[in-house]
């Protein structure tokens, strides 16, 4: 737990500077043609696993495209939890091209859950919320 605290700390510094960063970068365009920046679209923002046995696969895929004009880059993408691990492309996805952000939820933990994965990027909309939610039941024996 000592752990923890640090880590965390750490995650909402870095996530709040994200978020100053593209603020600013937002207010600069001001005045500027919005539609020539880069935009995330998904094709869903929510999973529902519905109910999956404990110790099941808890993966799923978000995919998106960038639907801009100019190149878009993912800052972080961080799990309300640490039982949520994202894992994002750390490369410029250009425009037209697709990509995908994994989540891996860990299945060991019984009954219903809900959580947020949010996406920071240079996009026109630069906060996006995904969202898994389901139950785990107990494995029968």
């Amino acid at each position: 737990m000592k752990i923890v605290k640090p880590i965390a700390l750490c995650l909402f510094f870095f996530t709040s500077i994200l978020i100053a960063k593209s603020q600013t970068e937002n207010a600069q365009t001001n005045g500027k043609d919005s539609s020539d920046m880069p935009e995330i679209s998904f094709k869903k923002v929510i999973h529902d696993y519905g109910k999956i046995k404990q110790g099941s696969d808890g993966s799923c895929v978000f995919f998106f495209t960038n639907t801009g004009k100019k190149n878009l880059v993912l800052g972080n993408v961080a799990s309300s939890c640490g039982c949520t691990v994202p894992t994002w492309p750390r490369d410029t996805i250009k425009p037209g091209c697709r990509n995908a952000i994994k989540v891996v939820y860990d299945t060991k933990r019984l009954g219903h859950f809900e959580k947020v994965i949010t996406v920071m990027s240079n996009a026109k909309t630069n906060i996006v919320e995904l969202h898994i939610k389901g139950i785990v039941k107990k494995q029968k024996k």
